[in-house]
C-alpha cells in the first residue's frame, strides 16, 4: 500500500511551469480534484496534505537537489517504509505523454531522486515517471528540464498526468500491479495540435469565440 506520495519540483513562480515540476503538477491536480488542502508545514519543509483514505501527499519546498530531507522527515515521523513511498517525477527517457511505474532501479542523474535515495538509504521506493522528452542536440538535460514545454508537449504531459490520476485509487489501495498493467498496456493518447480558426467574414457580423487558456503554474 502507498502511504506517501511525493511530487518533485522546485518552489517559486519562476519554476512552476517548467518540465522539472511535472511531479508538482500531478499532486496539485490530485489535490484540486479531491478537495485536499496542501498546507505549508515548516517542520517538514514542504506542502503537506492528507487524502480521504489517509495517504500523505508531499511537495518538498527545499528545491530539487534537497528533496530527500522532507521525505525522510515525514516518512520517519509517521513510520512509513520506503516501499510505501511513491515519488512522482519528470523523466527524460520517455516522450511527453508516456508514464511508467516501477520500484527501485537507476536514477539516471535525477538530483531529486539522488537525494531521496541517499536520505532513505535505498532505491526501493516506487516511482511514477512522467515523460518530458529528451533535450535537443546541444542542450544539457539540466537546462532542458528548467524550460517550459511547448503547448503540444504540455498537453501530452497533462494527458499522462490524468492517466496516472485514474489509477491513483488502485495505488493507494495497494493494488500496484493492476495500476501498472493499466499504465503500461494502454497506448498514450495522441494529442492533436490546435487548429487555427478562420476569421469571420466581414459582411456577416459574428461573435468571436472566447480564447480559453490553461495557466499552470531550476533545478
Amino acid at each position: 500500500m502507498i502511504k506517501l506520495v511525493v511530487g518533485l519540483g522546485n518552489p517559486g513562480k519562476e519554476y512552476e511551469r517548467t518540465r522539472h515540476n511535472a511531479g508538482f503538477w500531478l499532486v496539485e491536480r490530485f489535490a484540486q480534484a479531491n478537495g485536499m488542502v496542501l498546507r505549508k508545514d515548516p517542520k517538514f519543509k514542504a506542502l503537506v496534505g492528507k487524502s480521504a483514505n489517509g495517504a500523505w501527499f508531499l511537495l518538498p519546498q527545499s528545491f530539487m537537489n534537497l528533496s530527500g530531507q522532507p521525505v525522510q522527515m515525514l516518512a520517519g515521523f509517521f513510520k512509513i517504509k520506503p516501499e510505501e513511498v511513491l515519488v512522482v517525477h519528470d523523466e527524460l527517457d520517455f516522450p511527453p505523454g508516456t508514464v511508467r511505474l516501477k520500484q527501485g532501479g537507476g536514477i539516471a542523474g535525477h538530483n531529486g531522486l539522488k537525494d531521496i535515495s541517499q536520505r532513505l538509504a535505498t532505491h526501493e521506493y516506487w516511482r511514477l515517471r512522467l515523460g518530458v522528452g529528451k533535450p535537443p542536440p546541444g542542450t544539457e538535460g539540466a537546462d532542458y528540464v528548467l524550460q517550459k514545454p511547448s503547448v503540444d508537449d504540455r498537453a501530452a504531459i497533462d494527458a499522462a498526468i490524468q492517466k496516472s490520476l485514474d489509477v491513483m485509487p488502485q495505488l493507494l489501495a495497494g493494488d500496484v500491479q493492476a495500476a501498472m498493467n493499466r499504465l503500461h498496456t494502454e497506448e498514450p493518447k495522441k494529442v492533436e495540435p490546435a487548429k487555427k480558426t478562420e476569421e469571420p467574414k466581414k459582411e456577416i457580423p459574428a461573435e468571436k469565440p472566447g480564447l480559453l487558456r490553461s495557466l499552470f503554474g531550476k533545478k
